[in-house]
């Protein structure tokens, strides 16, 4: 792999903000950039992201996760994200949003010991890493009822992450979840087993400029507000 530098990411994030008016400060970017270069350096040795999306490690997983952050509601304190691969989307939220504390959680464990190496090299001290399936007992009893948000990108169907989500959300949490694909189905399951507690569900088309301003590539940002 030729290696890219920070000044190249750091480009890319600012055009991509640039372009859909978002104006995040310099450190931030200059950390989404670092993280960009880590998390690419990284897939060469572990797969954390596709090797044939590396090129576009910016736009397709880093600007998204990031981009998504408008979606927050006013008030929150704590996310949780479930499935976190290789920090995504969690380290881009902590990285745009250091009010919020976060934790970061896979069952992987190679995969967090990259994480906790790219929390740590970025000294993002606001983001926790967990090596845990995120239903384990162990982890429920630690983080029963401390999150308001819940973020993930694609990792299992609404129902499977509603279930999850449930013992570890406060009174109440947004749920935020990049999904692709036709998810009218997930929805009726989850709805048919948890609509009493869903108080409103939106799909949002994660539309961009300058590339998918029609939603050529199909991303969609599920939100749900969970009350228990």
């Amino acid at each position: 792999m030729l290696l890219i530098s920070d000044d190249t990411y750091l480009r890319q994030l600012t055009h991509f903000f640039w372009e859909n008016n978002q104006n995040p400060d310099e450190g931030t970017l200059s950390r989404l950039a670092q993280y960009s270069r880590l998390l690419a350096e990284k897939n060469e040795v572990l797969n954390l992201v596709s090797r044939k999306d590396i090129e576009n490690i910016v736009e397709n997983h880093v600007f998204i996760s990031a981009f998504i952050t408008k979606y927050l509601p006013e008030r929150a304190s704590a996310f949780l994200d479930i499935g976190t691969g290789g920090g995504l989307p969690g380290i881009p939220f902590g990285i745009m949003r250091p009010d919020l504390q976060g934790v970061v959680v896979d069952s992987i464990a190679k995969k967090t010991k990259a994480v906790t190496e790219f929390v740590e090299r970025l000294m993002l001290r606001n983001v926790i890493v967990e090596n845990s399936r995120v239903e384990a007992i162990d982890f429920v009893k630690k983080y029963a009822g401390k999150f308001d948000i819940i973020i993930s990108r694609a990792t299992v169907d609404l129902l499977t992450l509603v279930r999850y989500s449930l013992p570890l959300i406060k009174d109440k949490a947004a749920m935020l979840l990049i999904k692709g694909g036709d998810i009218a189905g997930e929805f009726e399951v989850a709805k048919e087993k948890y609509g009493h507690l869903i108080k409103r569900s939106t799909t949002y088309e994660l539309r961009y400029k300058p590339t998918n301003t029609k939603n050529e590539k199909g991303k969609k940002l599920v939100y749900l507000e969970l009350y228990k």
